[in-house]
């Protein structure tokens, strides 16, 4: 395990007050994912090897301090509003900010990390039994002695969701190298119908009743320990990939997107791996919505839906790539505005977030989520680096295992993949053990087996 031998925790606040007295109340998405967390990793090379130590981290706190004037929802705290339900009170509280340095550089790093490593670079703190002293948002900076840096963020889910995450580290980049934000946060409530176009919600709704059955099911202690691998899966991989999910019932169809195949893949793969013979393992997709609902990629705040295809019954599901794909690119089809706006009206109708019994969204099956348009390469701290390398965490680990995938690097090409696998330890080494895994021969970027791969 590298070494971080210098740890120092402070809170940072904002350069300009925030209005007295404002508050950010919480939508139903948000109140609904309280019991998660969310961890972002970006990794960066450095043009100055020489610079002194702790000279980027002062630019740097001082660039999130102006960054964080945009930010009034990061830098408040939790209070319960009068029907019991959390809000955001902007009072300037600020953030925690551990700045660390680890030896050797962040190319060595990288040749050896594996997810307990990882987590080292993003401060997490549970939250406290005063939650009016607890801050929402972390962050982490850390330098490496032989040159690079590390930016880590994590926050309460309720708080953002990890198109947000990303959202505030390109802002805080993009404050530190050209002292202004080119994209400033959106702060403001989901859309809503006008009152001649509301109807009863359909409560036999396939994305209605997903949500029924997540909300109503508690939410299981992890126990199994999970490990973590990180894959990329270059242009030329994707494309083969797309070759094997096109139909063979129409060979001249237009196929499968990059997502549908890479995801069918997965999924195919994981659900032979926990021992399903025929058909596939019940799976939940989680989208952006914020294009849908016609909302600024700028929105703050959780907007994603997780719409689930099968459940475990349904054995006679085609459990081959092309099945998989084509049951993904159902999934994400039917998945309208009508619909959602559906499920928001239900979700406000039945919401219990301020009493004592509150449910939340729980996941028990396995769960993959799209983050293949977020543009982490844009967030440049410096004018020649984009950050070498991204890892995104879903924090507790959903029962079944989570697969998230996000866009590789410019240089890999515009259809190459980075995709983060949590699984039960005994099945992440089965799956890499997979004949189909094996013949595509995507390169392990992070990963407890890494080095014996």
């Amino acid at each position: 395990m590298a070494e971080i031998p210098y740890r120092c925790k402070r809170t940072v606040v904002s350069t300009k007050p925030v209005q007295l007295g404002k508050r950010l109340p919480l939508s139903v998405l948000d109140r609904l994912m309280e019991p998660k967390h969310l961890r972002v990793v970006y990794y960066y090379r450095s043009d100055d090897p020489g610079r002194e130590a702790g000279e980027w981290t002062r630019t740097l706190r001082e660039s999130l301090a102006r960054t964080l004037t945009s930010f009034p929802k990061a830098t408040g705290r939790l209070q319960r509003d009068s029907e019991g339900r959390w809000e955001i009170e902007c009072n300037d509280a600020g953030v925690r900010v551990m700045e660390a340095r680890a030896r050797g550089s962040v190319e060595d790093w990288l040749r050896n990390v594996g997810r307990e490593d990882e987590l080292r670079l993003v401060l997490w703190e549970e939250m406290f039994h005063a939650p009016y002293f607890w801050s929402t948002l972390y962050v982490q900076m850390t330098e490496f002695e032989g040159g690079g840096f590390a930016i880590g963020l994590s926050c309460i889910h309720l708080l953002a969701d990890p198109i947000c995450a990303t959202m505030f580290i390109k802002a805080w980049a993009d404050m530190t190298l050209n002292a202004q934000l080119t994209a400033p946060p959106l702060f403001r409530p989901l859309p809503k119908r006008q009152p001649s176009h509301r109807n009863n919600p359909d409560h036999s709704d396939p994305l209605i009743n997903h949500y029924k059955s997540s909300i109503n099911t508690s939410s299981p202690t992890p126990s199994t320990k999970f490990a973590t691998l990180s894959l990329a899966f270059t242009e030329p991989i994707i494309r083969s990939c797309i070759a094997m999910a096109q139909p063979t019932d129409m060979p001249d169809g237009p196929g499968p997107s990059p997502f549908e195949a890479l995801a069918g893949l997965l999924w195919s793969c994981i659900s032979k791996v926990k021992g399903k013979r025929e058909g596939l393992v019940s799976m939940c997709l989680g989208l952006d919505v914020r294009k849908l609902l016609g909302l600024e990629r700028e929105f703050f705040g959780n907007c994603m839906v997780y719409s689930n295809s099968l459940h475990a019954g349904d054995s006679e599901a085609d459990n081959s790539l092309p099945g998989a794909a084509k049951a993904i690119g159902e999934i994400m089809a039917k998945l309208d505005k009508n619909g959602v706006m559906d499920l928001i009206e239900w979700l406000e109708l039945n919401d219990n977030s301020g009493s004592k019994n509150a449910k939340f969204l729980n996941y028990s099956e396995l769960l993959f989520v799209n983050l293949e348009g977020v543009e982490f390469h844009t967030a440049c701290f410096e004018n020649t680096h984009a950050p070498i390398q991204i890892s995104c965490y879903f924090e507790p680990p959903c029962e079944q295992g989570q697969v998230m995938i996000l866009p590789s690097t410019l240089e890999d090409g515009p259809m190459s993949r980075v995709v983060m696998v949590t699984l039960p330890e005994d099945e992440l080494a089965k799956f890499l053990e997979d004949d189909l895994v094996v013949s595509l021969s995507p390169t392990i970027l992070m990963g407890a087996i890494k080095n014996r791969a």
